[in-house]
């Protein structure tokens, strides 16, 4: 069974910020500018979204009818008006990413030509883990033959078979040591140990969130207001996540995490991992309970 994947972005429709609108014009500057080799401009990020700041940038995806190679993507930028150039990333992909400054305001291109973009897509409804499709099921078009539409059209469908296994897939990690190995996190000196894991449980956390509620899986920027809208989700979602993140105490901030990770199981349906990791996290947290409160001696 596929459904409709859920979407945030109706929490700030008719919203736009003031800065967003002032920087989707600019954005609308750029993309006139540019060659008609860039078939499709799709913008991006904040901008797209109409939550943009005074700190935002602008993000755009530029596909192009043929692959062009960096040196080329500068040029083209260059001649749209972005100084200062730089490129980040891996080079000497189909991919090039050009960054600039057009009046001041930082600019992000990111270049794909059309092939490439196709089988991206493709990778994403199969499940590659990116937050692309999340990128362009919010993207707006600044320049379309049509690409962007039905790319939107067919992210609206987010397959049953695609939830389980990411949710599997993220409930992985917790089993198969004993629960007494936590504890090693709270010596001394294992602070970056400890931040590496929690981290990573809280990372798990959110893809099964997001794959409860059939949304593809975007940055963790502005968390709170990307985890509010969604129906299903632990209470205080992103709050508990800051909480065990700047928790002093390691065993007390393994628990805050341990805890959130229960509740999140709980709501997922039945896997082979996630059965496992409703009993051990329990187990994890019983562990955590009695280091914080150890039982009084006898007198």
């Amino acid at each position: 069974m596929t459904v409709r994947a859920g979407s945030y972005a109706s929490r700030f429709a008719g919203v736009a910020t003031q800065r967003t609108v002032e920087l989707r014009g600019v954005a609308a500057r750029v993309a006139a500018a540019l060659p008609p080799v860039v078939e499709e401009v799709v913008l991006t990020g904040s901008v797209s979204r109409g939550v943009a700041d005074e700190i935002s940038d602008i993000e755009m995806l530029l596909v192009t009818s043929e692959r062009l190679d960096l040196a080329t993507c500068f040029g083209h930028a260059a001649d749209a008006g972005l100084v200062d150039l730089a490129s980040w990333g891996v080079q000497g992909t189909e991919v090039s990413r050009v960054f600039g400054y057009f009046e001041d305001v930082p600019v992000e291109l990111t270049w794909w030509p059309a092939g490439f973009a196709e089988r991206a897509v493709e990778g994403l409804l199969a499940g590659e883990p990116s937050s692309a499709a999340d990128a362009l099921s919010h993207g707006v078009a600044l320049r379309t033959v049509g690409l962007l539409a039905a790319w939107q059209e067919r992210l609206r469908r987010y397959p049953d078979e695609l939830v389980a296994a990411r949710i599997e897939e993220a409930a992985l990690a917790w089993g198969g040591f004993h629960p007494t190995g936590f504890l090693t996190l709270a010596r001394p000196g294992e602070r970056l140990a400890l931040v590496e894991r929690l981290a990573d449980d809280a990372a798990r956390v959110l893809r099964i969130v997001y794959a409860l509620n059939r949304v593809w899986q975007p940055t963790s920027k502005r968390l709170g207001a990307r985890t509010d809208a969604l129906a299903l989700k632990p209470e205080r979602l992103a709050d508990r996540i800051e909480t065990a993140l700047t928790e002093p105490d390691p065993l007390r901030a393994m628990l805050a995490m341990t805890e959130l990770q229960i509740e999140v199981v709980d709501l997922a349906p039945s896997g082979g991992n996630v059965d496992r990791a409703r009993w051990w996290l329990r187990e994890v947290a019983d562990v955590l309970r009695a280091a914080i409160t150890p039982p009084r001696s006898p007198r």
